[in-house]
């Protein structure tokens, strides 16, 4: 018998985040096929059982948004301590010397950094596109392939640069036919539709001011055609909003409305500079949010209104962005970022460690159009977190599940995909990490000289 014709119950871990599966979750194939309450044994026969008397069950943590390339340009001196728009120009010039073997490696260390993490589902928005790096996204393809992890990657663009007043170098504009002929491109290759999808590609300008206005509404009508997802940047800083408005004569959320954006097929990254009735509107459309927590502190962009954006009907999850604004990607760390930063905006009792779980698991899976992933229920995809409470910062915790984000969980003991164990014992199945960490450092190093 095959491993994926086995029936395996991942049976009594000492803590789940859903309840109703408090016994743990039988898995056959790459689904779950059984929520076992406490107390309880499965109904389901099974062929062979994982003690999980160890473990915290989490449903697989989905990541709503990054950028895999800026693993190499961590701490980078001359961006420190700087605000969201001088921190660009000062990359994108380090940026604009991308080449498809640098990302390749970049993308494969955020992948495996987001998959010790707990993190299951990755996703990427990537739009750094020049001479030396035209198939970025068939390179990351391949390496979540590689990975067997399941991937949301996004088509990026920009249009505008500075000859037209944008922030970006000429040298990683494209003209607005090349970005949509590749965009059509990508999604007949690798899109996947319908449950259990490890593949899924959306359309993501990068910002709503370093594209033009023709390519936001062009993006917008082939991803109805093509049906598939929008993403992009908005309301990230002030700056932002008075730019839009200096260049568009009106506010970024009036803006995305009048290109067609303004849908529940768009999730946004950050999402922080909307007012009450912006927060209504997007609620009514059913916009998703990619809540950006330590890349906002570190730029000093701003605090999320989460909690009122969920409550005006949008879905919120959780995102590590790029690793230059963060400076990791790891998603578990994000979520204790996220539980801290809600409980300074709003108080400890509104915002609680099921709230965060909430936003990473199925607020995240419902930004990426999923109801598949994000959850232990019978029928969703078998992907799995589960976490050892056996170092010294969980000494003494009473609550295992509230542990995880008050001290600090970092990196998972056991990882699931699609029913496939992708982590054991803290480590990458199949990935040499020593190497791979080599092979990144030299890359970054190259990167760095070439400016």
């Amino acid at each position: 018998m095959t491993p994926q014709q086995q029936t395996l119950w991942i049976r009594h871990p000492c803590a789940c985040s859903d309840a109703r599966a408090a016994g743990g979750v039988v898995v056959r194939g790459s689904h779950i096929v059984e929520a076992v309450p406490a107390g309880a044994t499965p109904a389901t026969p099974v062929d062979a059982t994982f003690d999980a008397s160890r473990h915290v069950l989490l449903p697989g943590l989905v990541n709503t948004h990054h950028h895999f390339y800026q693993t190499l340009t961590r701490a980078y001196s001359p961006a420190l301590n700087q605000e969201l728009f001088p921190w660009l120009t000062t990359l994108y010039e380090v940026w604009a010397n991308l080449d498809e073997a640098q990302l390749a490696v970049a993308s494969e260390l955020a992948m495996v950094e987001l998959l010790m993490s707990g993190c299951t589902t990755v996703a990427d928005h990537h739009y750094v596109f020049s001479g030396a790096l035209e198939h970025a996204i068939d390179v990351q393809v391949e390496t979540a392939r590689r990975l067997g992890v399941r991937a949301a990657l996004t088509r990026g663009s920009m249009s505008v640069g500075r000859d037209d007043g944008g922030l970006p170098p000429q040298s990683v504009v494209q003209d607005e036919a090349t970005i949509l002929a590749e965009s059509a491109r990508l999604i007949d290759a690798y899109h996947q539709r319908g449950d259990g999808a490890m593949t899924t590609i959306a359309l993501a300008p990068c910002s709503p001011f370093s594209v033009s206005r023709e390519l936001m509404q062009d993006s917008a009508r082939l991803a109805e055609e093509k049906d598939v997802r929008l993403h992009t940047h908005l309301a990230e800083t002030e700056d932002e909003t008075a730019y839009c408005q200096r260049l568009f004569g009106m506010r970024p959320l009036d803006y995305l409305e009048a290109v067609g954006w303004l849908s529940a097929r768009t999730w946004l990254a950050h999402g922080i500079h909307f007012d009450d009735a912006e927060v209504a509107r997007l609620g009514a459309a059913g916009t998703g949010i990619a809540h950006c927590p330590s890349s906002n502190m570190v730029l000093g962009s701003g605090l999320c209104r989460t909690l009122e954006l969920e409550a005006a009907g949008c879905p919120v999850g959780l995102a590590v962005d790029g690793s230059a604004s963060n400076d990791h990607s790891n998603l578990a760390e994000e979520m204790r970022q996220a539980l801290l930063l809600g409980r300074l905006r709003y108080a400890p009792s509104r915002v609680t460690h099921d709230d965060v779980i909430r936003w990473a698991t199925r607020g995240s899976a419902a930004c990426l159009g999923r109801a598949d992933i994000g959850g232990l229920a019978a029928g969703q995809q078998a992907d799995l977190a589960l976490f050892t409470l056996d170092e010294a910062r969980f000494s003494g915790a009473e609550n295992p599940i509230a542990a995880l984000l008050l001290c600090g969980a970092h990196r998972a003991d056991r990882v699931m995909v699609a029913g496939q164990w992708r982590v054991t014992e803290g480590q990458p199945v199949g990935v040499d990490l020593d190497a791979l960490l080599a092979r990144h450092d030299q890359a970054a190093r190259a990167l760095r000289r070439a400016r």
